[in-house]
């Protein structure tokens, strides 16, 4: 297990390490490099942490490994962004919350009771809330770096190094309601399917993270409804993006943190 981390490290560092320089110096990013190096350390780290998860007692989602697991979905979903669309110099974010994640999961501990006995239907549901949640969390950044952008343009400063360094505004708001888009199919299953599988929320002390991911989902489609008949975009858009994570994040981080750690 340590070679597999050592390798997932080592290839997000010289991945982050690249662009930063290809940035900073002007130089192309060579995509075929970037994403071969991604690749490999996507496959190290699925190496290293299926087995956290899958153990023989059950599925293991605590927050450690939760938090390693959306880190690589984070770069998952970003490669795939990237097979067609202009967005190789976003992997400054995607490789170091990579990297971040699979560290955080290699060293934490944390107790935790396994999933034990779930159904088809359980299952799909927790994976379709991760790819959710990873999607989204995209968005929102996505949504930081829209507004970084437009308040240089608005400005119009000397000195425009998000207007420089990352994709065209164009292709940038076109990327955000392609994640926010996929983002919110993907959450609209996960919360179809739990509310015809999950039998008590009271008792499974997830309340409080459905009241959360719905106010979240009516948000995002709110968004997405507004785009579509008033051209709702900009920071109108990015601000909307911002609130709508933030409300999923404390339902689906927030809560675990508190059962696991605090409590």
């Amino acid at each position: 297990m340590l070679l597999a981390f050592l390798i997932a490290s080592m290839a997000y560092l010289v991945v982050s390490i690249y662009i930063g320089w290809s940035l900073t110096t002007n130089k192309p990013i060579h995509k075929s490099v970037t994403l071969g190096l991604l690749l490999i350390g996507m496959l190290s780290h699925m190496l290293l942490l299926y087995p956290d998860i899958v153990t023989l007692y059950g599925l293991n989602f605590n927050l450690f490994n939760t938090i390693s697991l959306i880190a690589l979905l984070f770069l998952l979903f970003y490669t795939l962004f990237s097979l067609y669309r202009p967005i190789i110099s976003l992997g400054i974010l995607a490789a170091p919350i990579a990297l971040i994640g699979v560290t955080i999961g290699y060293f934490g501990r944390a107790p935790y009771r396994p999933l034990t006995d779930i159904g088809i239907g359980l299952e799909a549901h927790i994976i379709l809330s991760f790819a959710a949640y990873c999607v989204l969390f995209m968005a929102a950044v996505q949504a930081l770096f829209l507004r970084l952008q437009n308040r240089e343009l608005k400005h119009q400063t000397i000195h425009r190094f998000w207007v420089n360094k990352l994709p065209s505004l164009q292709t940038m708001e076109g990327l955000l309601f392609d994640m926010i888009l996929v983002g919110f199919v993907l959450l609209s299953f996960a919360l179809g399917i739990g509310f015809i599988y999950v039998e008590d929320l009271m008792a499974q002390h997830i309340a409080h993270k459905t009241v959360f991911s719905v106010l979240s989902w009516l948000l995002f489609g709110g968004l997405l409804i507004g785009h579509w008949r008033a051209g709702w975009r900009g920071k109108r858009a990015a601000n909307i993006t911002i609130s709508a994570f933030v409300l999923l994040a404390i339902g689906f981080v927030g809560s675990k943190f508190v059962l696991e750690l605090v409590l």
